[in-house]
């Protein structure tokens, strides 16, 4: 068997076990499949998402230092949304990291 022929096969199958409405071993049980075996012809034949606009995520912020003589003491968190945090210095920094968890 080609390999084009497995992927029809296996694009088959995963058409089959989606209008099934079983679980995926519940239809490799029923169909004398190997579960691992679908597994993977499953993600190899999946569409491919698009790529978003816009990166993930890193869990990393973009920090800029901003000078200005009217700041309040401490220093100032400016979040993209609008949001600003004042006032932070070392006795208050771990409330900031409690606060940004939260967000």
């Amino acid at each position: 068997m080609t390999r084009t022929e497995k992927a029809h096969l296996w694009q088959q199958h995963i058409t089959d076990w989606r209008a099934s409405g079983l679980s995926g071993m519940a239809y490799c049980q029923q169909q004398s499949l190997t579960y691992c075996r679908f597994v993977y012809w499953r993600k190899k034949l999946a569409k491919p998402e698009s790529v978003p606009d816009r990166p993930a995520p890193s869990g990393f912020a973009k920090v800029a230092a901003v000078p200005s003589a009217d700041s309040p003491e401490g220093v100032t968190v400016s979040l993209p949304s609008g949001v600003s945090i004042t006032g932070l210095h070392t006795g208050n920094v771990d409330l900031l990291g409690a606060v940004l968890r939260q967000l």
